[in-house]
């Protein structure tokens, strides 16, 4: 197994000639940082995505913008911290008025413009309104549901309101909405055509409600989030199936070796998930909660079966996708390229910041290298992620220069972040 110095790259520029790359952005939903097999799951079977992660890279550190769904989606999208758009927070079911707006630049339309087919085929929560909707946002096409989540059978919200879009026009459609999805992805990923393409799939899966496809039974308020592990363990072995044929599809189009396959998860897990070894879990900016399973394959670039602890965050792919294709961004992203920090001999430090500022939630942190502080409520926490993943040992007192010094470079990112005055802010 390769670890550093063995990832072969391409130029941030498309060489003369060269064919764009295909992409496929495969997002899961509250999946916990432990259930997949090639993450140590021991009652989870997840065979297509191990066997990805032994064609590419799996990442022991990568991180959500995050620790709930919007805002990392957000931050994956735009390349950028979702506090500069207001997306700070999850937008709730029936909540209409915020949402990103049209004048955002997104990932899908920078790579329409440079002549990608682009389609989002799942979960957008990033508001409900035309113009906040996928169409708006440089997809042209767009299947699956608006909100945070939705009865995977009836395709309603818990309000009761029917979630299903295709092509900005809400209709039933009956099935399992992982299978659903998964049959409108490959139809696109087969459609025959000169233009690379970037498919999105951001499954609702496996987030609740907690319904396994072998079992349709319609849900409500009461029942919203009942289930068990059991449930949970078959929603994302389904998954895993489905983006097994969303792998043989591209296979089939003889396009493996100039696609780039990219999976990872919008937070940490909750209720039924196992995010050992780390603390806590999603709606926690605790390392349960934020940090996050991710796999590339790049058959030619990225050399299979690597392992790498090198920091990373979801806007970082927005960054490092717009560098494969040649796609110059015109503004200034957040996020990194990774595919050069791979071929260093040791990790590239980073420096990375979260925030939960709510009424009755209040949460700082800053991680500079292994080093992560916590202002917790009243809590000054310090931690060293490299000898302490489950972040229980705090060493602030031994250690006061060091959190000094990421309380200023904090504070300096937070003035950033509030020198912006979106529209609508989400907390």
């Amino acid at each position: 197994m390769w670890k550093w110095a063995c990832v072969a790259l391409c130029c941030v520029t498309m060489p003369v000639g060269a064919k764009a790359p295909n992409i496929l952005l495969i997002l899961s939903d509250d999946l916990g940082y432990a259930d997949l097999s090639c993450y140590g799951a021991k009652d989870i079977h997840t065979p297509h995505l191990d066997k990805l992660a032994r064609q590419g890279v799996r990442f022991t550190r990568f991180y959500s913008n995050g620790p709930v769904c919007t805002p990392t989606r957000a931050g994956l999208l735009t390349g950028r911290y979702q506090q500069r758009v207001g997306l700070e927070w999850a937008i709730f079911a029936g909540q209409k008025e915020p949402g990103l707006p049209a004048t955002e630049k997104t990932l899908a339309r920078w790579l329409k413009d440079a002549g990608y087919r682009t389609g989002i085929f799942g979960k957008w929560h990033l508001g409900y309104k035309k113009e906040y909707m996928p169409l708006a946002h440089g997809f042209d096409r767009h299947v699956g549901l608006l909100s945070g989540n939705i009865d995977f059978w009836t395709k309603k919200e818990a309000t009761g309101e029917l979630d299903w879009y295709v092509d900005g026009k809400a209709q039933f459609e009956r099935g399992y909405a992982t299978d659903l999805l998964t049959d409108y992805a490959v139809q696109f990923l087969s459609e025959k055509s000169d233009r690379p393409f970037f498919a999105y799939v951001p499954y609702n899966a496996v987030h609740w409600p907690f319904q396994p496809p072998d079992k349709e039974d319609a849900r409500d308020k009461s029942n919203w989030v009942a289930g068990n592990r059991k449930d949970y363990a078959k929603m994302v072995q389904n998954m895993d199936a489905n983006i097994g044929r969303l792998l043989q599809a591209i296979e089939k189009r003889g396009e493996t070796d100039n696609t780039i396959v990219i999976f990872t998860n919008d937070n940490g897990g909750e209720r039924y998930s196992d995010n050992g070894p780390l603390f806590h879990i999603k709606a926690t900016l605790w390392e349960g909660g934020i940090r996050v399973p991710c796999i590339i394959r790049w058959p030619g670039k990225i050399r299979p079966d690597t392992v790498s602890d090198q920091v990373g965050i979801s806007m970082d792919l927005t960054t490092t996708l717009l560098a494969a294709a040649g796609v110059k961004p015109d503004r200034t992203l957040d996020g990194i390229d990774l595919l050069p920090t791979l071929s260093a001999k040791q990790p590239t430090p980073r420096t990375l910041f979260w925030r939960i500022d709510r009424v009755n939630r209040k949460h700082k942190v800053a991680m500079v290298g292994d080093w992560k502080w916590h202002n917790d409520g009243s809590l000054q926490l310090l931690f060293d992620l490299s000898k302490d993943i489950g972040e229980r040992k705090n060493l602030g007192h031994l250690y006061p220069e060091k959190v000094a010094e990421l309380q200023k470079r904090y504070a300096a990112w937070e003035k950033e972040m509030n020198a912006h005055k979106p529209a609508h802010v989400v907390k």
